[in-house]
This record gives structure tokens, C-alpha cells and sequence, in this order.
């Protein structure tokens, strides 16, 4: 049981890292690595010994996203018309142009979260096609599809940054 024990808690960074790059809220990202470690600790029975636990941890982290994926757009359907109107908060300028880690966390965000965790599967955490495909519980093909949509989302996301960036210089 320790060895078990021992196994999740070296997958730690690796959920962490997930959970952030999808919720880019650290509290959030927090609760759900907690969500998912207790989750994984009260059914360690159905993981089987001498097997990875990243594929089983993941897959759970990820039921438990959609999950909440699923419970915000409930709730967000429920909010009036006047709440969903209130102006974005005010952000910071963008200097020199510069494509940095935040600009590109920040695009991730408008890929949709399908595409999204498809992504961050293969690309972050260095997934094959075939097992990021067993965490999301879909068929290879889908997840190649969804990661070569992904890609090409991001990189309109980012040209459109880019391009708005160059605009506001010019003028």
C-alpha cells in the first residue's frame, strides 16, 4: 500500500501542471489536484499494482474537469442577462510585442477545452496519442483530430494577438 502511496505522490507535478494549464486559476488548479488525490486515495483498490498511476491519475483528473465543466455551464445558463453584460476588468498593456508563456496560456484559453486538454496531453505532458486518448477516454483518431484542430486554434488565436499587438503600435 506505502508503494502505491509513494507512486501518486511522484505524479503530483505532472497534475499540477495539467490542472493549472486548464483552469490558469493556481486556487483552482489546486482544488482539483486535491479533488483528484482524494479521489484516488479513497479507490486505490482499483488501480492495479506494477501499473504507471499517471494514466489512472489523469484520467481521473480529467472526469472530475469535465465534471465541473459541466456544473459551471449549468450554472452560468441560470445567470441573468445583466450579470453576463458587466465589463471585463482592465488589463495591463501588452509591451514590445514579445510572444511570451502568457500570451500563449492565455490563447490556450480560447482553444475549447476538449481541444484544450487534447493539447496539453501530448504536447505538455508528453503523452502518447494512444494513452492521452485512454485518459479522455476517446478513440485515437478523435484525439489526433482534436489536437491538430487545437493547434490550428491556437495559432489563429495567437496571429489575431500578434496582428491586434502590430495595429496598436501603428497607431
Amino acid at each position: 500500500m506505502d508503494g502505491k502511496r509513494e507512486a501518486i505522490v511522484r505524479e503530483i507535478p505532472g497534475l499540477r501542471r495539467y490542472a493549472r494549464a486548464l483552469l490558469r486559476d493556481a486556487d483552482a488548479a489546486d482544488d482539483l489536484v486535491q479533488d483528484c488525490l482524494e479521489r484516488a486515495f479513497s479507490r486505490l483498490d482499483n488501480w492495479q499494482t506494477g501499473i504507471s498511476p499517471r494514466r489512472w491519475l489523469f484520467t481521473l483528473m480529467h472526469n472530475l474537469f469535465v465534471d465541473g465543466v459541466r456544473a459551471r455551464k449549468r450554472r452560468s445558463e441560470l445567470t441573468s442577462v445583466a450579470e453576463a453584460n458587466i465589463p471585463a476588468s482592465v488589463t495591463a498593456p501588452e509591451q514590445n510585442g514579445v510572444l511570451d508563456l502568457h500570451d500563449v496560456l492565455d490563447a490556450l484559453q480560447e482553444v475549447g477545452p476538449d481541444r484544450r486538454a487534447a493539447l496539453l496531453l501530448v504536447g505538455v505532458e508528453g503523452m502518447s496519442y494512444a494513452e492521452a486518448a485512454d485518459v479522455l477516454g476517446i478513440p485515437t483518431g478523435t484525439l489526433m483530430s482534436r489536437v491538430a484542430r487545437g493547434r490550428q486554434d491556437l495559432r489563429e488565436v495567437l496571429d489575431f494577438a500578434r496582428r491586434r499587438r502590430i495595429l496598436k503600435a501603428v497607431q
